[in-house]
């Protein structure tokens, strides 16, 4: 049974990716009691499914590695993983929480030898990889995965497969006994650091996601990309396996579209600029980009990467907002039917009919969990975005919980958010002082 000691001076943070780690930490860094609550199997979120940060082009798993050692050197956080918050009631101050806890099937004991995955014949879509591959029924998500403890999928229980992890571990770490658990926890303030989701490109009918194997997404490729990732850091099309060297980025998919979704994701210009330098990493001078987009927003600091990307011959700019995507079936290329803006007023023909080897579209940001659904007492704006309100007590959110942010921008406001928590505790303190 879970045990975990809470108090109206307890810090609850919602969410174990990049900004509720860096919440968990400022706030347990300041000497507060810190809960982290995650609901997969381990922290990271979705910067342990990228390739590269942008604009320095650098890996996230160096990042990952500081926060995480950091993480497990302070004795002020405790982190439950597999839970979900089911119910949050009270004010600023008093907060009781009911959450959730899944049975991994596997304790503390865990060595993490990897034992039970080779026992196992049983596969599933691995989530870690957006289902572009399969995993074993007993699993690490990731090579970083904190804590560094397997899993045992539940399709899997109850069935020979299961019995053959459990008698292939030596630690006698594997329960198949295990039940879902409820913790009831007080907290004086709490930090929703949910994270986003990418938009379901499924919905985008034009761009024929769900017919056409050669249209992924963003953060497809970002897996694709990885040595770890399911194609082995190869760039290759999935209809045939063979290498992509020509690879069109459409920008907006699904955004600011008052039939999909209505907002700018803002990061998603700066994603496939990044994205566009894949092609030449993998090909050389054979790899080549085509950049599709309405607008580029690349404000900032990031202008300098913009210029730099242009400057590059290999990576093509095209003024449009793509109408549809066709496939030519003799070679399997998606066709990119649109109208070249830049091509008006100059006489030409601003048609385009131009195949490519792949396409990836540059899909929209929104909130990973559904906060008009629960009854919480925070204010929601249109998209779904947690609003910074006095009204909302002492409840906070950090990161993209309160709007589509890049990773540097979710670290700035996590620390906003556990700064604002910790007066509310102070508070607390002070008056039971």
């Amino acid at each position: 049974m879970t045990e975990v000691v809470a108090t109206n001076q307890t810090i609850v943070v919602v969410g174990g990716g990049i900004s509720g780690m860096t919440a968990a930490l400022e706030a347990a860094e300041c000497g507060k009691q810190v809960i982290l609550i995650e609901k997969n199997p381990s922290l990271g979120g979705r910067v342990s499914q990228l390739y590269k940060y942008f604009p320095k082009l650098c890996f996230p798993t160096c990042g990952m590695e500081i926060n995480l050692r950091r993480i497990k050197a302070n004795k002020n956080i405790t982190v439950l993983t597999m839970a979900e918050v089911a119910n949050v009631s009270g004010n600023a101050g008093d907060y009781s929480l009911t959450v959730n806890i899944a049975p991994r099937y596997v304790n503390s004991q865990c060595t993490a030898c990897g034992a039970c995955g080779e026992a196992v014949d049983s596969e599933f879509d691995n989530e870690f990889n957006y289902n572009l591959n399969k995993r074993k029924g007993a699993y690490l998500p990731f090579n970083m995965a904190y804590p560094q403890r397997f899993v045992i999928d539940p399709k899997m229980i109850g069935t020979p497969d299961a019995d053959k992890a459990k008698a292939a571990c030596k630690a006698d770490a594997i329960d198949l006994d295990m039940k879902e658990e409820s913790l009831q926890l007080k907290a004086g303030a709490i930090v929703w650091a949910t994270g986003w989701k990418p938009y379901d490109a499924n919905k985008i009918q034009p761009y024929g996601y769900d017919r056409f194997e050669n249209v992924i997404t963003s953060v497809e490729l970002e897996r694709m990309m990885d040595p770890a990732g399911p194609t082995g850091g190869k760039l290759i099309r999935p209809s045939d396996g063979k290498e992509a060297k020509d690879v069109a980025f459409i920008q907006c998919a699904g955004s600011r579209d008052r039939n999909y979704l209505k907002h700018c994701s803002r990061i998603c210009c700066m994603a496939s600029l990044k994205q566009s330098t894949y092609p030449r990493e993998k090909f050389g001078d054979a790899g080549k980009s085509t950049v599709y987009y309405i607008d580029i927003r690349a404000i900032d600091r990031f202008e300098d990467f913009y210029q730099k990307v242009q400057a590059d011959d290999s990576v093509s700019f095209i003024k449009s907002k793509v109408a549809s995507i066709t496939l030519d079936k003799a070679t399997n290329n998606p066709v990119l039917n649109g109208n070249n803006l830049e091509m008006s007023g100059t006489g030409k023909d601003m048609r385009y009919n131009n195949p490519h080897d792949l396409v990836v579209l540059a899909v929209g940001m929104q909130p990973s969990v559904d906060f008009k659904g629960m009854d919480i007492g925070l204010n929601i704006n249109e998209e779904g975005f947690i609003e910074l309100d006095p009204a909302n007590g002492g409840q906070f959110a950090a990161g993209c919980a309160s709007d589509a942010l890049d990773v540097n921008r979710a670290v700035q406001n996590a620390t906003a958010s556990a700064l604002r928590a910790i007066q509310v505790v102070n508070q607390v303190a002070s008056a039971e002082g």
